[in-house]
């Protein structure tokens, strides 16, 4: 790598830590974890000499986005591998489909995020586009918005322009498996006693986990992992990132309360819906994840696996 390379990289770096506002010192774990990682997933791709589907896994607060952002620009601007991105997150069910599931199937499943209150197909057919996309082409990402806790109309969505190399797909339960049978019969948290006695909920979750959703995670040619702490860090980061979002939409809608916007106790409540999956990829994961970057309790990466 020339000087002038290396100084291009630098500056882009640096741009993304002040535009993010991440700490100075982030420069480092860029340095030593995420660019060596742009590199296989470079060299992956062209291994396949095709574009490839990367996933990306990590309880909430764990930076997936981040390391998303990152790869993307730095695959994009300085390893000649065009790259597109877009989260699980991104597309969940709207609120009325949720609403609908709620009172046809188990009141659980009005509330985001379990396997089961995502729109699957939409996920294939954004992966469809973005794999087929030409020079000229214009493909729309989905986006959904968290403060009105419902998919962003489609003419606010993101487009990607033009064709891709890597495609990478960030989720809190990308590349998951379902749980034995066996381990879904006791409640493991005061959401699942009072509100799922009788386990129809997390049945009909790990049952959508088992089907739809194995055959969409089939499609990516590597997995990372972040792999957080423990549950209670979970429950700490995703308060901050509530914290943040409360933040933004406050400052761009003059305080207005939104929908979509939790308190510390809502906060708990919803991290439930979460605890069980989460806890199962936190122990069966890591051995099988192509990257494994595991997280300390001051939110920064303290060891790097590969699979390789």
């Amino acid at each position: 790598m020339s000087d002038q390379q290396r100084e291009a990289i630098q500056s882009t770096i640096a741009n993304l830590i002040r535009q993010e506002h991440l700490p100075d010192d982030f420069a480092d774990t860029v340095a030593e974890y995420f660019y060596p990682l742009a590199i296989r997933l470079r060299d992956l791709q062209n291994q396949h000499n095709m574009p490839v589907i990367i996933g990306i896994n990590g309880a909430q607060g764990t930076g997936k986005s981040t390391l998303a952002l990152f790869l993307e620009v730095l695959l994009t601007k300085h390893l000649d591998c065009p790259c597109a991105r877009f989260s699980l997150d991104d597309i969940y069910l709207t609120r009325a489909e949720r609403e609908a599931l709620a009172l046809d199937v188990h009141p659980l499943l009005k509330t985001r995020g379990v396997p089961g209150s995502h729109d699957i197909a939409l996920g294939h057919r954004v992966l469809d586009q973005l794999l087929a996309a030409d020079t000229n082409d214009v493909v729309p990402i989905p986006a959904f918005d968290k403060s009105r806790d419902d998919r962003a109309p489609m003419q606010e969505w993101p487009l990607h322009r033009g064709p891709v190399k890597v495609v990478l797909l960030e989720g809190w339960c990308v590349g998951a498996i379902p749980e034995p049978e066996l381990l879904l019969q006791q409640p493991i948290n005061a959401l699942e006693r009072s509100e799922d006695a009788n386990g129809h909920w997390r049945g009909y979750v790990n049952q959508h986990l088992a089907g739809e959703y194995q055959q969409f995670f089939a499609r990516l040619a590597y997995l990372i992992m972040l792999k957080a702490p423990s549950m209670e860090c979970v429950q700490e980061w995703r308060t901050l990132q509530e914290q943040k979002l409360t933040d933004r939409v406050a400052a761009h809608h003059d305080g207005a309360p939104h929908v979509g916007i939790m308190t510390p106790r809502q906060i708990q409540r919803f991290i439930m819906h979460y605890e069980r999956l989460t806890r199962w990829m936190l122990e069966e994961m890591p051995a099988r994840s192509d990257t494994l970057f595991v997280i300390d309790e001051q939110h920064r990466i303290r060891e790097a696996r590969y699979g390789d």
